[in-house]
């Protein structure tokens, strides 16, 4: 049925793996819109009660495809406003998953895989795992991941990883509360799903009425983050930074900046 993530049922556990190892599990436009359909469906299959979301090979997820950073210098604003959509409405949808979402974070998790990473209740993450939003180095600005990254860490340490774009360890990312646990090298994945097993000895009803209670305390604001952090997005790629920062990333070159 997938083409870019493979799925597996446990006991009542989903395992959801980006499926792309030979590419670091980069988003494409494909895997984008099968991790929506599959994070919804999560949501409303009742054998389901936990999710478990990781990568395949030796990466979470290493942020954009350089297939579709390519496709962006001849898209209209439109088409890149759709693609910005896509990706906040796959965020939205894992955010929202009534189920407990666990991240087994087997390597890299950038830009938008650190977003994946970091959008699930828990995040287990090996100690050699590396995070961080790049995107400024480029011209690019992490809008989307921004609205659920504040809610998190706060606006202080969220400004320091977003203006920076630096890599941080699994060690930090834990001290900042991005990583609920480090684990041992090699060990992502069966260690969530041995958490996840804990998990299931909890009542489901309790667990989802939990979770709905703590998203409806913030949905309007988050309505209206996703929804400034949009037109940010739609808004940067208009301007001569963007063009010159992804031309620069494509052709392996530093930036002159003139803006």
């Amino acid at each position: 049925m997938y083409q870019t993530i493979s799925i597996t049922d446990h006991e009542n556990i989903r395992t959801i793996a980006l499926f792309r190892p030979e590419r670091r599990n980069a988003l494409t436009q494909e895997m984008i819109a099968e991790l929506t359909d599959a994070f919804t469906e999560a949501s409303h299959d009742d054998t389901v009660r936990i999710l478990v979301l990781t990568g395949a090979g030796e990466a979470f997820c290493s942020g954009l495809d350089l297939s579709e950073m390519q496709k962006l210098t001849t898209q209209s604003p439109a088409e890149q406003r759709a693609g910005t959509d896509r990706i906040a409405a796959m965020l939205r949808a894992l955010y929202d998953c009534p189920k407990p979402t666990i991240a087994a974070v087997n390597g890299a998790a950038v830009a938008g895989g650190m977003g994946l990473a970091t959008v699930c209740d828990f995040t287990l993450a090996v100690r050699d795992a590396r995070f961080g939003y790049p995107e400024v180095r480029i011209g690019f600005i992490p809008a989307i991941v921004s609205a659920f990254l504040v809610r998190q860490v706060g606006e202080k340490r969220a400004a320091e990883l977003l203006l920076t774009g630096r890599l941080i360890d699994a060690a930090e990312a834990h001290a900042m509360g991005l990583v609920t646990r480090i684990v041992e090298a090699g060990s992502a994945i069966e260690a969530a799903l041995a958490f996840a097993a804990e998990l299931l000895k909890n009542s489901p009803a309790s667990m989802q009425a939990t979770k709905q209670l703590l998203r409806a305390q913030g949905r309007e604001q988050m309505d209206r983050d996703l929804a400034a952090a949009a037109e940010a997005n739609a808004q940067m790629r208009r301007t001569a930074d963007f063009a010159e920062g992804l031309a620069a990333f494509l052709e392996k070159r530093k930036p002159h900046w003139t803006s």
